[in-house]
């Protein structure tokens, strides 16, 4: 229904506090804090499944087939145990209980209980806090107070690969006949776990890989790593590779995670001339933009680059993947709190919490080996007019991550502000790095100097021991009182 008709239609009309369009994990922590401990009713519209992408289609699916798959690996390389097998049958179950077989009534019951209200349908801007939900009947609500977007983002598409149903990110997650070939293009953390799991599948799996390295994003080894651990594992790897060319015969999306039609054919431009790839399936892992198209943000005079800008009218927000800020869960789940927390206040008039002007944003790549990051890399500090102080050893540097595996490989690094002795990133790459990053994380928060860092100390042998030889790997002076 168009703007136009909605407002000559009649349809039914509800009122409430706050809306939030989008019913994945941020919109829900938005909804959560904009009314808790008060009076205040929010009403979520989502025109899937509640819950989003994270739930069903990305970070739930994907390390719920990655975790048994990092454990095998870890048994096969360790002294004492039978390397575990991995049994594509049951590893696919146990991914479509962890999303629920795709259903929701998990999520409606935890939304009504908290107090919630959720409408299906697509929404649509219509005017100043007013929302229209086009189906399955027409309904405009009024917000007295805020709206929020937060409808997420979608996969970029590049025009070679429209005409040949490609999988993306929801097919890989969703992997249902399991293809004996396949090409992954792009080299970002999406193609790099989607080739961990389905060469763990038994998949042959080609990547193509514009840039120099994988995860460009990244300090420089991390990708150096993931790549060795890939190759090793049968993934071919071609760098610097341009597709120039895509066809399939009988193209067409047959369903979720199923091959989608014939052999395909890639004729790619790299280091060493013009080549042709061919595969079962094709992965297009190039990216994805912010959800939001028919979103109407004309009515409200906005276009899709206010958001990004921040040009919001005062009572119009944007979380998440849809604002254009780091496209993560756990950040746009951050950002919904402190957000919704704010909307709380200016619509109570109570006051505003306090927040840290610094919060960096952390990150890990389920990869194996894991690949964990937050705040700046080295070169990124160099740019910012940073004069820094660099750590930087191998991931065995420590008896407790020593002990993980008994050929573990990967490296440790932090990067300090040489004047200040704060701490301005680090990245961890090896197994489990992801359990290393969060001191990192709390330290540059939190504006914890390395000289006081350094008095935090690791239990032997885990592997946060692995902070003591990076603290003790900084100049001696950095580790006295400034």
């Amino acid at each position: 229904m168009s703007t136009e008709d909605a407002n000559t239609a009649k349809v039914e009309t509800l009122t409430t506090d706050i809306i939030i369009i989008g019913g994945g994990p941020v919109g829900e922590n938005a909804a959560q804090y904009a009314t808790e401990d008060s009076d205040l009713e929010a009403i979520i519209i989502e025109e899937e499944l509640l819950g989003g992408e994270c739930s069903y289609y990305a970070c739930i699916p994907s390390k719920t087939m990655l975790r048994p798959i990092e454990l095998a690996h870890e048994t096969q390389h360790l002294q004492g145990l039978t390397g575990a097998r991995i049994e594509a049958d049951a590893l696919l179950q146990r991914r479509d209980e962890w999303v629920s077989h795709y259903e929701d009534k998990g999520q409606i019951d935890w939304a009504q209980g908290a107090g919630l209200r959720v409408e299906r349908g697509h929404a649509q801007l219509i005017g100043e806090r007013r929302v229209l939900i086009n189906e399955p009947n027409p309904v405009v609500v009024h917000a007295r107070h805020a709206v929020v977007i937060a409808t997420g983002s979608q996969p970029t598409v590049p025009s070679t690969f429209v005409d040949v149903a490609p999988w993306l990110s929801r097919d890989a997650t969703g992997v249902r006949e399991v293809p004996d070939s396949l090409i992954i293009v792009g080299g970002g953390v999406v193609a790099v776990e989607a080739a961990t799991w389905m060469a763990a599948l038994g998949t042959r799996v080609r990547m193509l890989v514009r840039g120099q390295s994988l995860l460009s994003g990244q300090e420089p080894f991390a990708g150096e790593h993931v790549t060795k651990a890939l190759e090793s594992a049968g993934v071919i790897v071609d760098r610097e590779t341009k597709v120039e060319a895509c066809y399939r015969p009988g193209a067409e999306d047959t369903g979720l995670g199923q091959i989608h039609g014939g052999q395909v054919t890639v004729q790619t431009l790299g280091p060493d001339g013009e080549s042709t790839v061919t595969a079962d399936e094709i992965l297009v892992a190039t990216g994805r933009e912010p959800r939001l198209n028919e979103l109407g943000l004309e009515s409200v005079g906005l276009a899709d680059e206010d958001i990004a800008a921040r040009r919001l009218p005062e009572w119009l927000y944007a979380l998440g993947d849809a604002s254009s800020e780091a496209p993560l869960t756990h950040w746009g789940k951050y950002r919904a709190r402190v957000i919704g927390a704010q909307i709380r206040a200016r619509a109570t008039g109570e006051e505003s919490e306090s927040v840290p002007e610094n919060v960096p944003v952390p990150q890990v790549v389920y990869s194996d080996p894991q690949v964990a990051s937050v705040g700046m890399t080295e070169a990124e500090a160099r740019k910012d007019g940073h004069e820094i102080e660099v750590s930087q050893l191998p991931f065995t540097s420590s008896a407790g991550t020593s002990l993980l595996r008994d050929d573990a490989e990967g490296t440790a690094q932090i990067v300090v502000d040489a004047r200040t002795g704060l701490l301005l990133g680090a990245t961890f790459v090896g197994p489990e790095a992801a359990e290393l990053i969060h001191p990192a994380t709390v330290a540059i928060v939190g504006q914890v100097p390395v000289h006081v860092l350094r008095h935090a100390v690791p239990s032997f042998p885990s592997a946060s021991e692995l902070w003591l030889p990076l603290l003790e790997g900084l100049p001696r002076r950095m580790r006295l009182t400034l």
